[in-house]
């Protein structure tokens, strides 16, 4: 314990706690956003983040490796009765600690911050961080060997360099399931809510990483020609047992779907309001928006009675089939984990006219649509720039245009007014041309 005692004071161990935190930490709050909705996406966003954080551990240990090079007394060692093995174990368990230090903390600088909102904690994700903590670890010792094995000044700095280059490019290589074992990053993009990582990409990871880490130590400890060449023996091993039984299917690979995050977390009364478990923090201050925007629709008759967030799995899934006694609402998070924009709620309920997603094969007339919707907001259209989040420009002459029509049904009698729109909304639910509907 006293050696190891030393290796953690005299070593790059803590400077290498310290610099991964900085990083990993500073990585994460500058977008707290895109993990503030809960655990899954903190987990995802780290994982993302190992393309900063593994090449700082392939660097590090690389520059620890080198150091009985640096320092002339690898030949003083050797005469030593201690085997080379025995002298390395505290280096190898000082930078492991690091690393794995440095990861808790900045999954912990996350998780204190979402800790009273995440609503829900998947249990893929200890897996997921359990994984990247190995992968953080076999990046230290990988680069332990590579340092030993390659002492110049200048071997950590390529590794550094190299490791960036081969997570990112590992993680978005074809096909898929060769960046599922190669990357530590690999399906780290969240594209929406309910998001996971397969559990047998997770296992096909680890196996691989866990190779690498074996080689590692084998190339810090070989004493020989034979030995440095066995020690590829481990990672080649671990690549075929991960080839072997990682998944080849889309669903696993592309962003999956965790169906328990997507189950749907109602309002005991009516009209009921829905989100997803994972955003269910947010359905106290969304319900009475999403009961306005249904108040709303229900000028018109046969308007949806029930609002649910929007499930969709965009990169894996068809569109649904529409439910016409429901209407679907786009739940975004802020940065603190609360309901997003909530002034954008209403009129989004409202623009589609309660009709769905549409097909996007019919004719639709977009000036028509918003006058209509404007029209039962009972007020002037205005620019969907500043109105929907996202939304940056768009074509002036199209407001202008849904300004004219909305006010041509001010003119109109009410009901003559409301029987126009609901023809529009009629038209979109049919598949039939809206152009015109309102000028008639």
């Amino acid at each position: 314990m006293s050696v190891l005692r030393i290796e953690l004071r005299r070593s790059a161990a803590a400077g290498t706690a310290l610099l991964a935190s900085v990083v990993g930490v500073a990585a994460l709050y500058i977008a707290p956003g895109r993990w503030s909705a809960g655990w899954m996406d903190l987990a995802l966003s780290v994982k993302e983040y190992m393309i900063l954080l593994w090449p700082i551990a392939l660097a590090a240990g690389a520059w620890q490796g080198r150091r009985e090079h640096r320092a002339k007394v690898g030949e003083l060692f050797a005469t030593t009765p201690r085997s080379r093995a025995r002298r390395m174990l505290p280096v190898l368990v000082a930078m492991s600690a690091s690393v794995g230090l440095a990861f808790l903390l900045v999954v912990g600088a996350g998780g204190m911050r979402i800790a009273s909102t995440a609503a829900y904690f998947p249990p893929d994700v200890v897996a997921i961080l359990l994984v990247g903590a190995l992968s953080l670890i076999a990046a230290a010792w990988l680069g332990l060997g590579i340092g030993r094995l390659l002492p110049a000044p200048v071997t950590a700095p390529m590794l550094a360099v190299a490791g960036v280059l081969l997570v990112f490019f590992t993680a978005i290589m074809r096909p898929d399931w060769m960046g599922a074992i190669l990357s530590p990053a690999y399906g780290s993009s969240p594209f929406y809510p309910f998001q996971t990582i397969d559990p047998r990409v997770t296992a096909v990871l680890a196996i691989f990483m866990g190779g690498l880490a074996l080689t590692g130590v084998l190339l810090l400890v070989a004493r020989g020609p034979r030995a440095f060449a066995a020690a590829a023996l481990p990672v080649l091993l671990g690549l075929g047992a991960a080839t072997a039984i990682v998944p080849r299917d889309e669903a696993a690979l592309v962003a999956p779907v965790d169906p328990v995050a997507r189950e749907l977390v109602c309002t005991d009364d009516a009209p009921k309001v829905c989100v997803t478990r994972v955003n269910a923090n947010v359905l106290d201050a969304l319900t009475p928006l999403a009961r306005q925007g249904l108040a709303v629709l229900a000028k018109m008759p046969d308007s949806p009675t029930q609002a649910h967030e929007d499930r969709r799995a965009y990169l894996v899934e068809d569109e649904p089939v529409r439910d016409a006694d429901v209407v679907t609402i786009v739940v975004r998070i802020d940065d603190h984990g609360g309901l997003a924009h909530p002034d954008a709620v209403v009129p989004e309920m409202v623009f589609g006219l309660g009709a769905g997603y549409g097909d996007p094969e019919c004719e639709r007339d977009a000036a028509v649509e918003r006058a209509s919707a404007y029209h039962l907001l009972g007020r002037e259209p205005v620019s969907d720039v500043g109105v929907i989040p996202g939304m940056i420009e768009e074509d002036p002459q199209l407001n202008a245009e849904a300004v004219t029509l909305w006010q041509g049904l001010q003119k109109l009698p009410a009901p003559e007014a409301l029987s126009r729109v609901t023809a529009v909304r009629d038209a979109i639910l049919t598949c039939q041309d809206t152009t015109g509907l309102l000028s008639r």
